[in-house]
């Protein structure tokens, strides 16, 4: 029964998708039922009309009939005594001569069809079961025999039983004239013939509505599809020039609607294809202009660099002044320097040059050296650096990598923590599976407003160009760390609120090119990470001989601690 239940809802979720998918599906199906629709109230009145009509055919010729028969009736019934003994078969005496023409042939067979008559002495003073009749009187309905009784004129349709099966009649009933007091006369027409041509109709309009709905669809499909196959071929033609085929164009054939939209839709095509061959042009043309320009400045900046660390060794024979102009100069070849070997990186990754040198690689020790080396920046700002690490997964973060990528990745991300973490702590958090590894650096400072977590990654992008930036970032570092992390096969995340903080991950394969599902660690939208005041809170000490491992503290350097020691923490 659940096999039965799961594939129906298997193909309950198939047609839905082609139901969504399909347009020429959606206009074939709902012209076809409102064409059912249509079609069952046309045929409804149709039958209804075509049933009055046969009725009132039939009751207009057995009105007629009773007309014709009533007289030759009163004539017969002129020497019947109601009062007599004999009466019933004085009776069926007169019922015989009206059904029998003088001439011997049957009566019955008129325009009205054939019919059964019945008469009744319904007045006579005795109990209704012991009135005089003739002919079938049990089929005549109670309420019609009141109508006669009281002499007026009555119709009524009832079905009765006969030995071939039930049969619908048309009982006409009327008072008719005797020796004494007036009889009533009951004529009973089968409407066999009626009931057999409103079935031949009903059939007739079953079928004929059958066969209008399936002209219907069939005439609906192939008008539709005249409509949707130049969409079709306009939504095929756009994916092919989405992937970068740019001389696909629609056939224009004739001078109508589609025939105009398909010609628009070409001098789109031109439009888009001249401006990203310019785009290109423009590009490759900037990336030339980068490297050129790099290049060239290396030999100049090496000779001031000389000339600068010259002045800067004799910096205290001068005068005060001349002698911060040195060490100003010097700091600034240093951002100079930095600014010119990253712009020289992101010439070598545009020309698809850049190469990865694979080796084992202990992403922890990584981590920990790359926080190291930015301690005394982070202790200048009053920033705690904490290298939280899961217990017993040291020989589960080391993977196959480009050791200098990913240091300055963790460089490039501790740094950009440090300068937004507003003397708040900094987390460097670790995980992984049997595909992936994942680094979570999470800051408790200003954060990002919403949109900016796709922007940091920009070249040249900063949140606030008049932050005071630590360490001196030139606005290339986030976007060299997501081409080194999709250099390995990996990727970069960003989350952040504003006034929560930033959190940044990188998420890598075990080996460089590898695929792999999802990453090991959540942002913090999916998964609440502890509040900067509980961080705060926790308290690190550092004894003097304490040895690295799990769980403990180095006496230089940041705090290591195991996952579960923070987390009771």
């Amino acid at each position: 029964m659940s096999r039965v239940r799961e594939e129906v809802r298997d193909r309950w979720r198939r047609f839905e998708a082609v139901w969504r998918r399909s347009m020429q599906l959606r206009v074939v199906v709902s012209t076809l039922a409102l064409s059912l629709a249509v079609v069952i109230v046309l045929g409804m009145v149709l039958q209804w009309q075509i049933t009055s009509q046969l009725l009132n055919s039939k009751e207009e010729a057995a009105l007629t009939q009773v007309d014709t028969s009533l007289p030759i009736l009163e004539r017969e019934l002129t020497a019947v005594d109601p009062n007599s003994d004999s009466v019933s078969e004085q009776l069926k005496a007169a019922l015989n001569r009206l059904t029998t023409s003088s001439s011997g042939q049957s009566t019955t067979e008129t325009v009205a069809g054939a019919f059964t008559p019945v008469l009744v002495d319904g007045l006579a003073p005795v109990d209704r079961s012991e009135q005089p009749f003739a002919g079938p009187v049990s089929d005549v309905p109670d309420d019609l025999r009141l109508f006669a009784e009281r002499g007026q004129l009555a119709t009524k349709i009832k079905t009765v039983a006969r030995d071939s099966g039930p049969v619908t009649m048309l009982i006409v009933g009327t008072p008719v004239g005797s020796a004494t007091r007036s009889l009533q006369l009951y004529m009973m027409f089968p409407l066999t013939a009626e009931q057999e041509t409103l079935r031949v109709v009903q059939q007739t309009l079953l079928v004929s509505g059958v066969v209008l709905l399936v002209l219907l669809g069939l005439i609906t499909n192939l008008v539709t599809r005249q409509i949707v196959r130049p969409v079709r071929q306009a939504a095929q033609i756009a994916e092919q020039l989405a992937e970068g085929d740019l001389d696909k164009r629609m056939r224009v054939i004739g001078e109508d609607d589609v025939a105009r939209l398909a010609e628009s839709f070409n001098e789109m095509a031109d439009s888009l294809k001249q401006q990203i061959t310019q785009l290109e042009e423009f590009g490759l043309l900037q990336r030339r202009f980068t490297s050129d320009v790099s290049h060239e400045l290396r030999t100049p900046l090496t000779t001031v660099r000389m000339a600068a660390d010259v002045l800067h060794a004799s910096r205290e024979q001068f005068p005060p002044g001349l002698s911060r102009s040195t060490e100003l100069l010097v700091d600034e070849l240093d951002r100079f320097e930095l600014l010119l070997g990253d712009l020289l990186e992101i010439s070598r990754l545009d020309a698809g040059v850049a190469d990865l040198s694979a080796e084992q690689v202990d992403l922890v020790e990584l981590a920990e050296r790359s926080a190291e080396a930015l301690r005394p920046i982070a202790d200048d700002g009053g920033v705690e650096l904490r290298v939280i690490v899961p217990s017993g997964g040291d020989g589960e973060l080391s993977i196959v990598a480009d050791a200098r990528r990913l240091e300055r990745i963790m460089r490039n991300l501790v740094a950009n923590a440090i300068d937004h973490a507003e003397g708040g702590p900094v987390e460097i958090r670790f995980g992984s599976n049997e595909k992936a590894v994942a680094v979570t650096v999470r800051d408790y400072g200003v954060g990002l407003r919403s949109g900016e977590a796709e922007l940091v990654f920009t070249r040249f992008w900063r949140a606030d160009p008049s932050r005071n930036r630590r360490t001196g970032g030139t606005g290339l570092g986030l976007s060299i760390s997501l081409e080194d992390a999709r250099l390995h096969g990996g990727d970069l995340d960003a989350w952040g609120e504003p006034g929560e903080g930033s959190c940044f991950r990188v998420t890598l394969p075990r080996r460089p090119g590898a695929e792999f599902d999802s990453s090991p660690l959540p942002l913090p939208g999916t998964r609440r990470i502890a509040a900067p005041e509980a961080l705060l809170a926790a308290s690190v000490e550092r004894p003097q001989d304490a040895e690295a491992g799990d769980g403990e503290i180095h006496d230089r350097g940041p705090a290591r601690l195991s996952e579960d020691t923070w987390e009771d923490e």
